[in-house]
This record gives structure tokens, sequence and C-alpha cells, in this order.
């Protein structure tokens, strides 16, 4: 007789359980150090149940970092969407990375953690790094094109760029303070804006 398949439950927790362990090991140590025997380990699922919902590492790097994109992105939008005036909303942003950086398991950004440890030679993850600063700068694009901005793309390219230094800058020294220095390089560009009219 053939191996009983496993029930749709099963896997679905199997693949929650192992996300979840690899989520925090990949993120606390580092892609390339933490082998699928540690996350086994981690997440209680046997190797074989393991390979069967991730049939390799990369696929399981990929999605650590698809799960990681989503809940990032609905976290800032879920902040970003308490401020009704278009300015604040722009600077909540940087409230939003103000309390990250602080949480005592920041370890910075990681995304570009993970295309430092294996963006040259991985094009998925090299893909779905892409695909989060792209969604990154998308949302900051929406945010500035509320604002009275003549060039929303450029705004939002400009507050990119503050944010990725922000984090960089954060992980490095280790403080949170560059999300308020951040916020208020962002205040600056907001202020030089045209006043609205009425």
């Amino acid at each position: 007789m053939g191996e009983k398949m496993p029930d749709m439950d099963t896997v679905t927790d199997d693949r929650a359980q192992v996300l979840d362990a690899a989520d925090s090991l990949f993120y606390d140590h580092g892609i390339q150090s933490v082998g699928m025997d540690r996350i086994r380990d981690a997440a209680r699922v046997p190797l074989k149940r393991l390979y069967r919902v991730f049939p390799s590492k990369a696929e399981l790097v990929e999605a650590y970092l698809r799960r990681r994109d989503v809940r990032a992105r609905e976290a800032l939008r879920a902040h970003t969407d308490r401020y009704a005036v278009p300015e604040e909303r722009v600077l909540a942003v940087f409230d939003w990375l103000h309390g990250w950086y602080s949480l005592p398991e920041f370890r910075g950004c990681p995304f570009s953690n993970a295309f430092g440890e294996l963006g040259r030679d991985s094009e998925p993850v090299a893909r779905a790094v892409r695909d989060h600063m792209t969604a990154v700068r998308d949302h900051l694009y929406t945010l500035a094109a509320e604002t009275t901005a003549p060039d929303p793309g450029s705004l939002a390219r400009q507050l990119h760029n503050l944010v990725a230094g922000a984090t960089m800058l954060a992980a490095i020294h280790d403080t949170p303070e560059s999300a308020l220095h951040a916020r208020e390089s962002a205040r600056i560009l907001l202020d030089a804006l045209p006043t609205r009219s009425g």
C-alpha cells in the first residue's frame, strides 16, 4: 500500500510551524548559518514532513521573505491609515519605524540582510527583496500623492532613501534614534511643498 497522504490541515500547520521557526532563526542568526535540521528542531516537525512542505531550503527562504513582506507592509499600512492629514501619514511612517527599531529583537532589515547574504547567488531571493522594496516605494508614492507634492514620484524616492538609510543606521548603531532624525528630514521635505489653496 502507498503512504497515506497528509490531510490539508496537517500540511497547513506544518507550513506555519516551519515558517515561524525559520523566521526567527533566519532573522536572528542569518540564513546561511541555519541548516534545515535546526529549523526541524525548532519547528518540532519531522524532517520528512518539513521537506514535504518546503522541498528545498531555497523555497523556504523565499517563503520566509514573502511572508515577512506581507506582514511588514500590512502593519505599516495599518499604522499610516490611522491619520487623516496627508503630511501626518507620511511622518507616521517614521514613527512606525521608530517603534520597530525599538524592539529588542530588531536586527536590521531582513530583506537587506538576505540580499547581502544571498542576493548575488539566488535570483528568487533577489527578486523577493526587489519586490518588497518596490512595494514599500509604491506605498510611499501613494502617501506622497496625497500631499501637495508637484512630483510625488520624486518625493517617494527621497522618503524611501530616508527609510532605507535610517534602518541601516539603526541596526549598525543599535539605537532607534535614526528614525527620529529621518522623520525630521521628511518634515523638512514636506515643509518645502506648496501650500494648499483654500
